[in-house]
């Protein structure tokens, strides 16, 4: 292969890939392909509504279930459930 057609093929695959980013952020802004965080608070009785890196490998969580919210810190040693959050 040549370094003008492996040139193209690069040029080609990085237009094709910006084209793919283009599409679906325009998909996004129209409402046809919902964001991840709207699906996956929409879903049954146990949704992921926010996570917060912390320290290292630890990580506050906010789950919803069955409409109520509980706070979590999650790590390599395990999980703390710290409380159930108020209603808001």
């Amino acid at each position: 292969m040549s370094g003008m057609s492996l040139l193209q093929a690069v040029g080609a695959l990085a237009a094709v890939i910006g084209l793919a980013i283009m599409l679906a952020r325009a998909a996004r802004r129209s409402g046809l392909a919902p964001n991840a965080a709207a699906v996956t608070r929409a879903r049954g009785r146990l949704a992921l509504a926010a996570v917060l890196p912390l320290e290292g490998r630890r990580a506050a969580m906010i789950l919803a279930v069955d409409g109520r919210e509980v706070l979590l810190i999650a790590g390599p040693q395990g999980e703390t459930v710290v409380g159930w959050l108020p209603p808001s």
